[in-house]
């Protein structure tokens, strides 16, 4: 979904000096980084949007330099009383800011750690009225991890990182370990959306996001094959079209 036709990655840069129990020296979990952080060379305009949206987009503080004791951001503050959306891995952000625009009373937080998709964001927000975007600039778990709990009414894992070998798939999104923490954060309820080209990506979604506490929302072929009423078609969903690769989307609500 990104502008040079990349998949957003959802994972944190290789940390140094690991204590015994696979921890950084800060205290947080070893997470090992499978993506890219940066691709061609930012422009002076994207490196200033960087330097001065950047910091007054933050959700709180989501690192573990900054937030060693993994204290829950205070969203309240953030977004008052409207419902809360995450998208995972937002690439260049033609999805977020769609979104952000449509829906001016949620608030919604995109974490993506590729720094040109998050230029590519910015320079979106700078073109658009929305004042109801927030941003965190790495790992999507690191940001679940001081979300509260029950707290998010729909999150978004739209074109994400296939990892098409087999040895890889570990590494995708819709595996436990990623799929619990989402299902901590997510309201009793909520609704996840799915978007993928990619079958094998799909046969693994509807193994694993049920077991991780969700309800495929499918009653036949049309709920998978047609878009969502309120879906903008992305950079990388046209590649995918036309390359022949039939995109899904998997719509599913959080039980409980």
């Amino acid at each position: 979904m990104s502008e040079d036709d990349s998949h957003p990655s959802h994972a944190t840069p290789p940390q140094t000096d690991p204590d015994r129990e696979g921890r950084h020296v800060s205290g947080a979990p070893w997470r090992n980084f499978y993506g890219r952080f940066k691709g061609k060379t930012l422009k002076p305009n994207q490196e200033r949007y960087l330097d001065e949206d950047l910091p007054r987009l933050s959700p709180g503080p989501v690192g573990w330099e900054e937030n060693p004791r993994r204290e829950p951001l205070d969203l309240e503050r953030v977004f008052g009383n409207r419902d809360i959306w995450l998208e995972i891995g937002f690439g260049g952000g033609e999805h977020l800011v769609h979104q952000a625009e449509r829906n001016p009373d949620v608030g919604i937080i995109g974490a993506e750690p590729y720094i040109n998709g998050i230029a590519m964001l910015l320079g979106k927000l700078r073109q658009s009225e929305a004042a109801n975007v927030r941003v965190h600039p790495g790992d999507a778990r690191d940001l679940m991890d001081v979300i509260p709990a029950a707290t998010v009414s729909r999150a978004f894992l739209l074109y994400p990182d296939p990892w098409p070998k087999a040895r890889h798939h570990r590494r995708r999104f819709v595996t436990q370990d990623h799929l619990a923490p989402l299902a901590r954060v997510l309201k009793p309820g909520a609704i996840f959306r799915v978007a993928t080209d990619i079958p094998d990506y799909v046969r693994q979604t509807l193994e694993e996001v049920p077991k991780a506490g969700f309800e495929w929302l499918a009653d036949g072929p049309q709920d998978w094959r047609q878009p969502w009423q309120d879906w903008i078609s992305t950079r990388y969903e046209q590649k995918a079209l036309r390359e022949g690769r039939r995109p899904h989307y998997l719509t599913f609500r959080r039980s409980g």
